[in-house]
């Protein structure tokens, strides 16, 4: 199987933020890389008995850039959860893709907007994980190695929609 979507992992090594956002961009470029030239059906087809989606996917990280750069590292809607925080990998069929893949841009324009903000890596968030709080390190690599993990899921499903493979 030839890998049509093959792109190089990053090279800048310039130093520890740097390295870390190009890793997550990386990542996130492989996840939206995967609808690339397929129609909504495609982007809609669940192939898997837990119910995930190429658009799905998209979908579900949109929500996580929000909740880990946003709320967690930013303190954002302290009191209250944002009602937008569903998890799910179901979209609904009111929301076009085009859609979808717009609010993950947002969520990611805004998660960049975040880090920007915070700029050390050893900055504390501003809500607790699990009672205590974490660096911009650490969400860094949480959230980088969920994204990888959700793109990796979409590469297998891009493949079973149409053979297409490659990071």
């Amino acid at each position: 199987m030839t890998e049509s979507q093959r792109e190089p992992v990053p090279r800048n090594d310039d130093g520890e933020l740097d390295t870390a956002v190009a890793f997550l961009r990386f990542q996130r470029r492989s996840l939206l890389k995967k609808l690339d030239g397929l129609d909504d059906e495609q982007v809609r087809r669940v192939l898997v008995g837990s119910g995930t989606s190429l658009l799905g996917l998209v979908q579900h990280s949109a929500v996580g850039e929000r909740y880990w750069f946003g709320y967690h590292l930013l303190g954002h809607h302290r009191s209250v959860p944002d009602p937008d925080w569903n998890f799910t990998m179901e979209v609904s069929a009111e929301r076009t893709t085009a859609e979808v893949v717009a609010d993950y841009q947002r969520a990611i324009a805004a998660s960049d907007a975040a880090i920007q903000q915070i700029a050390d890596p050893g900055a504390l968030s501003a809500l607790p994980v699990d009672g205590s709080p974490k660096s911009l390190r650490w969400i860094l690599a949480h959230f980088t190695s969920e994204t990888a993990r959700h793109a990796g899921h979409a590469d297998i499903l891009r493949e079973q929609v149409d053979g297409v493979t490659g990071r």
